[in-house]
């Protein structure tokens, strides 16, 4: 029931999962896709950042998926320009972070499984306090 949950539009995730996060895909997975010779994004890529979104708890801020120049795809935690948090996925597993907290500054990269490290998780927290 829980992946059920976590499909639901009421809790914002589902919502990225069925439609943002194949949009952005299906505009980026060829070279070039931005104009200025962006790699294409992947299925390594796509399946990565699916894996993180449904690994977000219940009740999480929703995030906006993008796309990056290196292939990656990214979510990001926008609430105003001196608070907000992005998160890429990379192929091996690693998550690779950097976010502006005021006046605070921190980047870094944490290993996922199956769990969105704790490290990341009060970073999406501190986006929205």
């Amino acid at each position: 029931t829980e992946s059920y949950l976590h499909e639901s539009s009421a809790f914002g995730i589902g919502d990225t999962l069925k439609s943002e996060l194949p949009q952005v895909w299906a505009e980026c997975q060829h070279a070039n896709w931005d104009g200025y010779g962006a790699v294409p994004v992947s299925q390594e890529a796509l399946y990565g950042m699916y894996s993180f979104l449904k690994a977000l708890p219940l009740g999480s801020p929703r995030p906006t998926i993008g796309a990056e120049p290196d292939g990656q795809l990214s979510a990001e935690w926008y609430r105003n320009p001196q608070r907000v948090l992005s998160v890429s996925v990379s192929p091996d597993g690693l998550l690779h972070y950097a976010a502006l907290l005021g006046t605070s500054k921190t980047c870094g990269t944490e290993p996922f499984s199956d769990e969105v490290p704790e490290t990341i998780l009060n970073l999406v927290r501190r986006v929205y306090s």
